[in-house]
């Protein structure tokens, strides 16, 4: 629901590249650059697409929520419509005409919805619930960047004979270890289990656990994220927050979220 404020919590940090990393941009038709380059921003500088981040990291909190329980107004399959908390072709035509005859109001029509849809999509978001997690494209730190761009070598490998297969040789870009990309994001009007919920996923992240881009099954993708900044506003802090521009809000709760998201878990459990 966002036709009211209740709450905003904003997450500032860096994302460090602990091996090389590789967004794909597509195949080249340069003659003079890697056949596969990364993508990059109008400076022609590399980037993170806040898409790719926040996609693994649903994926990530959907494998967890899976292994708590994998029923599917719990956790869906965003991917599959028949798998998904609402089929949208059979379930919301249901919903319609649920709402004509009761003759609910666009409130009581949205609450419905919002029973109806499961927890990682109540935060991720669906094709009927928008989103209340914001990331931002993560743009390289351009004061330590200094076009560290490599390129490697692939070949297609020939099955039948385990060797290269003639014709297949081609080069790829990444963008080497060690390199640092700001972190922006914003959850709006989350729950406390919610907030819960996405710290359980973003602490992957702080460990190192997770990859990003493709190839991570040849060593590239790792990274990790440290959070530098987590201000947390909610409506009585709204006034403040308006009329001051250098008010922050007050620090993330973030222990007090998880322990909420582990009741919501045990009251599942209990049911």
């Amino acid at each position: 629901m966002f036709d009211k404020f209740q709450s905003r919590l904003k997450m500032k940090g860096k994302v460090k590249t602990l091996t090389a990393i590789r967004i794909g941009a597509g195949r080249s038709t340069s003659p003079v650059s890697a056949d596969l380059p990364v993508v990059r921003d109008a400076a022609n500088r590399p980037y993170i697409p806040g898409s790719s981040f926040k996609g693994v990291l649903r994926s990530y909190v959907e494998s967890v929520m899976r292994s708590l329980n994998d029923c599917r107004r719990i956790i869906c399959n965003p991917t599959d419509e028949k798998e998904q908390c609402i089929i949208a072709r059979t379930e919301m035509r249901d919903l319609r005409k649920e709402r004509d005859n009761h003759q609910w109001n666009d409130e009581q029509f949205s609450r419905e919805i919002l029973n109806r849809t499961c927890w990682v999509c109540q935060l991720f978001g669906s094709p009927w619930y928008a989103s209340k997690l914001q990331i931002r494209d993560l743009h390289v730190q351009s004061d330590l960047w200094f076009d560290q761009y490599q390129q490697r070598d692939g070949v297609a490998i020939d099955r039948d004979t385990e060797t290269a297969s003639d014709g297949k040789l081609y080069d790829y870009e990444v963008v080497p270890a060690g390199v640092f990309f700001d972190f922006h994001a914003v959850v709006e009007n989350a729950e406390d289990w919610q907030l819960g919920m996405l710290y359980v996923g973003l602490s992957a992240f702080e460990n190192g656990q997770l990859t990003i881009g493709g190839g991570s099954s040849r060593g590239l993708g790792s990274i990790e994220l440290s959070l530098t900044s987590e201000s947390y506003i909610d409506i009585l802090d709204i006034i403040q927050y308006l009329t001051d521009k250098d008010y922050e809000g007050a620090a993330a709760e973030r222990e007090s979220w998880i322990s909420a998201f582990q009741t919501k878990v045990k009251q599942l459990e209990a049911n």
